[in-house]
């Protein structure tokens, strides 16, 4: 999967959002690591989550909708930080959520120190990220600072109710696609609200907030489907979704066909799927009408999120912007 046209332009987008990261990411660093803890094995564990913590979504895009107002990220770089933080705190707790023991072969919290390690060292970063963020609110305006508040704790709640969502439908039986897909549109809060607060507190116009929210929810959303498309492509995260997690939703709605949704409950009712499973649920998925048309509808959001940037102040910010949502249906 993938050209090596694709391959670059994917390299280009992830590493300018690196570097638009790295300073909040080394000021988040500073700031959890200076909060010294009693507990030798939580402080192991956060020693270990912060080698490894290399976060570059959240932080990036802030970054972007910051710059796409006119303003220079490095004059809200404490938000951005707290922000980064707080972004660390759901991903740890995710984990105990999703069982996930390692990602990208590096073993996660919970799957180095276990849960209740892991449960502490979220509960950390989630009261040093809020904290900081409020901290660094403090000058703005009356007004906007409360708005740039009521944003996180909107996105933050949402993306709380997605994952209490998609548990109840982990253990509850047959999941509908239509259903997950609602789950996976509410877990696009969390870059819908890196957007807002971003052209927020960059001193954005009314407008231009507006649209930037818009366009992070979009992103999100294609951002999530995308990632959805290629679990089905590894083996050992296939794995991972059949035994711990939801299917992915191109699965979910491949079923949905009489005639596939036979072959692929074969498949993932396995003891162990191979690479040759794999081929076959992917022939399987690609062939069905309904996983057309949700690339359709990938496909409209695209257009959409062109539509919601063509005002956008900054020329580099537009166009760096278009490329993220046009990247999420590269070779789908």
């Amino acid at each position: 999967m993938g050209t090596k046209k694709t391959q670059k332009e994917s390299e280009m987008l992830v590493g300018e959002l690196k570097r638009r990261s790295r300073k909040a990411l080394e000021l988040a660093k500073k700031a959890i690591l200076a909060e010294k803890t009693e507990s030798k094995e939580v402080q192991e564990a956060l020693e270990h989550y912060t080698l490894y913590w290399n976060d570059f979504t959240h932080p990036g895009l802030f970054s972007i909708a910051c710059e796409a107002v006119g303003t220079d990220p490095d004059s809200v770089l404490p938000v951005q930080a707290a922000m980064t933080m707080v972004a660390a705190a759901f991903d740890i707790h995710d984990d105990i959520i999703d069982k996930s023991k390692a990602k990208h072969g590096v073993p996660t919290v919970f799957g180095k120190f276990g849960k209740d390690v892991a449960l502490l060292l979220g509960d950390a970063f989630l009261i040093e990220g809020l904290m900081l963020f409020d901290e660094s609110l403090a000058e703005l305006p009356r007004a906007k600072m409360k708005e740039a508040l009521r944003t996180l704790k909107v996105a933050l709640f949402e993306l709380g109710n997605a994952h209490a969502l998609e548990l109840d439908m982990k253990y509850g039986g047959e999941v509908l696609p239509d259903a997950y897909m609602r789950v996976l549109e509410m877990k696009a809060s969390s870059i819908e609200g890196d957007m807002r607060i971003g052209a927020l507190v960059g001193g954005g116009t009314r407008s231009e907030i507006d649209s930037l929210t818009r366009f992070g929810r979009i992103l999100g959303i294609l951002a999530t489907l995308r990632e959805e498309f290629i679990d089905v492509f590894e083996v050992e995260e296939m794995d991972h979704r059949i035994r711990s997690e939801c299917l992915p939703l191109p699965i979910l709605y491949a079923m949905k066909d009489e005639k596939s949704g036979i072959k692929i409950q074969k498949l993932v009712s396995k003891e162990r799927i191979t690479r040759k499973d794999i081929d076959e649920l992917v022939d399987c998925i690609f062939r069905a009408k309904s996983v057309m048309e949700l690339k359709k509808k990938m496909q409209n959001l695209v257009t959409d999120s062109f539509q919601l940037v063509s005002g956008v102040r900054n020329e580099a910010s537009k166009k760096l912007l278009r490329k993220l949502t046009q990247n999420a249906l590269e070779d789908l």
